[in-house]
């Protein structure tokens, strides 16, 4: 028979008798513990539902990398580079590539009949993952990029409603160089990201042998390379290793140095759910000392009486641990019951929405991970069974003569 699950099992039954102060203490513990654990796992699956959405959105708008000359830096005129750069080949077998598609950039103004706006056309051609920007769409279709003579473009639902432009409708381009140049395109379709500040304000997307046209450039000349990569968490590694294969008139820029500001924020929340987990595990822990002390306490001829008969120390710490654990595990079950389902249910109906001008979503996303979740729980376990240790050296310090003598 196992002695100390025995103790462990009266002290619990007996807290609930009348005059004692051990039920209503478990049930704060037991409460507290389980807002812990809910705490720790909605601030984890918000914060990593955070960075797979937005970083999903920059990186299928605008890649994890992009390969260009130098000259063109973050210019909206690009330097062209050969299609058939010769580092290419090299650079598609490095590890984590998925693909690789050309690209070019032309700024212009876009005038319909009652407004203007400063626009930039993305040339993509036939190769490009139209993916995102398929799943995106909220009116028409993605244009066909296989017809080169096509001027048919997607553009955000932000510029069609600002411009009031609906699909089938036509508009002006002009560009500003050395001989002024004008393109009458056509909205093919409408799609919407969220990313309204710096990409759904600004970018129109176009068939890549549109800007060739009026670059004058070779049928063979682009402005640069998107890269995309299997994950986001190998993009210094990769990014490390294409530079080193390109020419050296050529520059490689991750999607981290090309949008600072998202990628700093996304790290800062980061950092805020660590210190969030921190601060909350140190509390529980602080909440586990304090009720297993005052079970201490109000057991305290119990311990004497005990130590009287022979027990050891050791097997009164192990049963006020066991006492502990039941209490802990009962708060933790509850939290992840409470976590889970509240995380399901935004999931599942988005009942927290946000500004998406602001947040580049409309509700607050989350992401079960099955791996946080059980590192939530291991470290809340184990970081409030050491601080345990604490009540034990009380325990080992009760006198079992002045107990008996004085009750």
């Amino acid at each position: 028979m196992n002695l100390s699950k025995v103790l462990a099992g009266r002290i619990l039954s007996h807290s609930n008798d009348s005059g004692k102060t051990g039920k209503p203490v478990i049930i704060i513990a037991i409460t507290g513990i389980a807002l812990g654990v809910l705490a720790m796992l909605l601030s984890v699956m918000i914060v990593t539902g955070f960075r797979n959405e937005i970083s999903g959105k920059v990186t299928g708008f605008m890649s994890h990398m992009r390969i260009h000359k130098f000259d063109s830096n973050n210019s909206f005129e690009d330097v062209p580079i050969s299609k058939n750069a010769a580092f290419i080949s090299s650079v598609k077998s490095i590890e984590g590539i998925k693909s690789i598609q050309p690209y070019a950039y032309k700024a212009g103004i876009l005038k319909t009949k009652e407004e203007i706006q400063g626009i930039v056309l993305k040339g993509i051609d036939k190769d490009f993952d139209k993916s995102f920007f398929s799943e995106k769409m909220t009116a028409g279709t993605f244009p066909d990029l296989s017809d080169s003579s096509n001027q048919q473009v997607a553009i955000s639902k932000t510029l069609a409603e600002k411009l009031k432009l609906k699909v089938g409708d036509s508009f002006l381009v002009f560009f500003i160089q050395q001989d002024k140049k004008v393109r009458k395109l056509i909205v093919k379709g409408i799609y919407n990201t969220g990313l309204n500040e710096d990409f759904d304000n600004i970018y129109i997307l176009c068939n890549l042998d549109l800007i060739r046209k009026i670059n004058n450039w070779e049928k063979d000349e682009i402005g640069g390379y998107e890269v995309n990569i299997t994950s986001l968490d190998m993009l210094d590694k990769v990014s490390k290793e294409v530079y080193q294969r390109v020419d050296y008139q050529t520059n490689v820029q991750t999607i981290r140095d090309i949008y600072p500001q998202i990628f700093n924020w996304l790290d800062l929340q980061n950092l805020n759910v660590i210190v969030i987990i921190t601060l909350i595990s140190m509390v529980a822990g602080i909440t586990m000392i304090s009720t297993l002390l005052i079970l201490v306490l109000e057991n305290s001829r119990q311990i004497g009486l005990l130590k009287a008969l022979g027990a050891e120390d050791k097997l009164i710490n192990v049963t006020f641990r066991k006492v502990a654990a039941s209490i802990l595990l009962r708060g933790m079950l509850w939290g992840n019951i409470l976590g889970l389902g509240i995380a399901f249910l935004q999931w599942k109906f988005h009942f927290i929405r946000l500004d998406e001008s602001s947040y580049y979503i409309s509700s607050v996303p989350v992401n079960f991970t099955i791996p946080g979740i059980a590192i939530i729980n291991l470290t809340t376990y184990v970081i409030c069974m050491l601080m345990l240790m604490i009540p034990g050296k009380i325990i080992s310090k009760i006198n079992p003569i002045k107990v008996l003598r004085f009750d």
